[in-house]
């Protein structure tokens, strides 16, 4: 039986060798998919991530939905969680090479849509991240306040066995490189 940190390592090396493959063309058809989904879903407030290389770069989704007048929120890093800031620039690195915004208000209303980077998910579509918690003790404060939660990956990483914990973020769709918009 293999457990949630073999599971991470395993889809860390998989996304790492594929970083480099094809990741511009995989992330505008990514973008696509996840902009077709937002307008679906008629979300105006959106929760998104500033990109890690290893991510899914949807900085044009950004920039897109802020001309379009949606309320764009990301993370900003406190203690061993975030709170949510309106995306503006400029951005700055922060701890682990992650880039925010200034901390400026943060936002406490309802959100339509969370499209949160994931490493992996396992059946019962919950999140594999980095191993730091951050996301996890984010939604255990805010969930109620987070209507749709859409997982986002180039690699799909799923296990065919349980991994995860009760604690981890769950999902309500999936996409990836491979699939439109994986719903559980």
């Amino acid at each position: 039986m293999m457990d949630k940190k073999t599971f991470r390592k395993i889809c860390i090396e998989k996304a790492n060798k594929k970083r480099n493959v094809n990741s511009y063309s995989v992330d505008k058809k990514i973008n696509k998919r996840l902009y077709n989904y937002i307008k679906e879903q008629d979300a105006s407030t959106i929760m998104l991530y500033i990109p890690l290389r290893i991510e899914v770069n949807i900085n044009s989704l950004i920039l897109r939905l802020r001309r379009e007048k949606k309320i764009v929120l990301v993370p900003f890093m406190e203690g061993e969680s975030f709170s949510l800031v309106k995306y503006r620039l400029p951005l700055y690195i922060k701890k682990f090479g992650v880039k925010e915004p200034k901390n400026t208000n943060k936002y406490q209303h309802k959100i339509d849509l969370a499209i949160v980077p994931i490493i992996g998910t396992d059946r019962t579509l919950r999140r594999v991240g980095f191993g730091k918690g951050f996301y996890d003790r984010f939604f255990e404060k805010n969930h109620q306040k987070i209507s749709n939660v859409l997982f986002v990956s180039r690699e799909a990483c799923v296990a065919s066995e349980i991994v995860t914990d009760a604690h981890d973020v769950r999902g309500c769709c999936y996409v990836n490189r491979k699939s439109g918009v994986f719903v559980k």
